[in-house]
């Protein structure tokens, strides 16, 4: 009888992207990704199926679980079958890499019956990211977003958890304006990041010292630009009452805070751009195993 176990992680949003300075930070959005891991007697042999975009590569899934295994000394005992459930559209710049990561270590040692530290679960999962190549400073912040919830501010070059905080802004819904197209991190053009280096610099420091939400729209601002992504997206939905609005992560997608008076018109200036709107909430839950057996 081999080991089974399910895990949830939840979403997170960008407050500044650390790829230009190796700092970051982000908080966490009531966005999820479900996992089961069950446990096989083939070793090396990591089966996957992502239910919930099923075109989309399991690298980052098979990588992650053999992480996990290596990490015990078992990836010469077993094998697994993984599948994934997610509400988090993938390669728009919403943490679908990070938040798989998380859920996927948490149900890989809850199928061993193994525990860890909870920043330890983080780096591993962060190691995965670097191991599939879907990431290029680690994005220690969204996954430490994605695994604590609230807002978190990192020094991603050490792995560090810098600040965090729980968010307390109950009267603020997050919307993201989500393109069709899919941005993958490896084929960002990250040559001109260089220019906006000491203007995200600027977003960190408001960041740390609790302006996070202004943080948020310069970090947008600098990375749209550096980019060749279309601040309107951005500026409608500040103009229509958005309390912060900013590109998310290396996008397409873009992140609006908005007091619960103002959802309906920045909607309305969304629906003159391709994509989808989504509506979420703040997340403060920890990620967590929900299912053993």
């Amino acid at each position: 009888m081999y080991g089974e176990a399910s895990a949830l992680a939840h979403g997170a949003a960008t407050i500044v992207n650390a790829m230009a300075t190796k700092k970051g930070a982000a908080f966490g959005v009531d966005l999820y990704t479900k996992v089961q891991v069950k446990l096989t007697d083939e070793p090396r042999v990591i089966e996957t199926e992502i239910l919930s975009d099923k075109t989309e590569s399991p690298v980052l899934i098979q990588e992650t679980v053999a992480v996990v295994l290596k990490h015990f000394n078992l990836e010469k005992e077993f094998g697994a079958n993984v599948k994934t459930w997610s509400n988090i559209p993938i390669a728009r710049g919403l943490k679908s890499s990070s938040t798989v990561a998380n859920a996927v270590v948490l149900a890989t040692l809850g199928a061993l019956g193994e525990s860890l530290e909870d920043l330890e679960i983080i780096r591993l999962g962060v190691l995965s990211a670097f191991e599939a190549k879907v990431t290029i400073t680690g994005a220690f912040d969204d996954a430490c977003a994605s695994y604590f919830g609230g807002l978190v501010v990192t020094d991603n070059s050490n792995c560090k958890l810098v600040k965090q905080e729980t968010l307390t802004d109950d009267d603020y819904v997050i919307l993201f304006q989500v393109p069709p197209k899919k941005v993958y991190t490896v084929n960002v053009d990250t040559s001109k990041l260089s220019v906006i280096k000491s203007q995200v610099e600027a977003a960190y420091n408001m960041a740390l010292n609790g302006l996070h939400w202004e943080a948020l729209t310069l970090n947008g601002k600098c990375y749209s630009t550096a980019f060749g992504f279309n601040t309107k997206v951005a500026t409608d939905a500040l103009v229509a009452g958005a309390r912060a609005a900013g590109l998310c992560g290396k996008g397409p997608a873009t992140t609006a805070i908005v007091s619960k008076d103002c959802v309906e018109h920045v909607r309305a200036v969304w629906q003159n751009f391709d994509g989808e709107v989504i509506q979420t909430s703040l997340n403060r839950e920890k990620a967590k195993v929900f299912c053993n057996g």
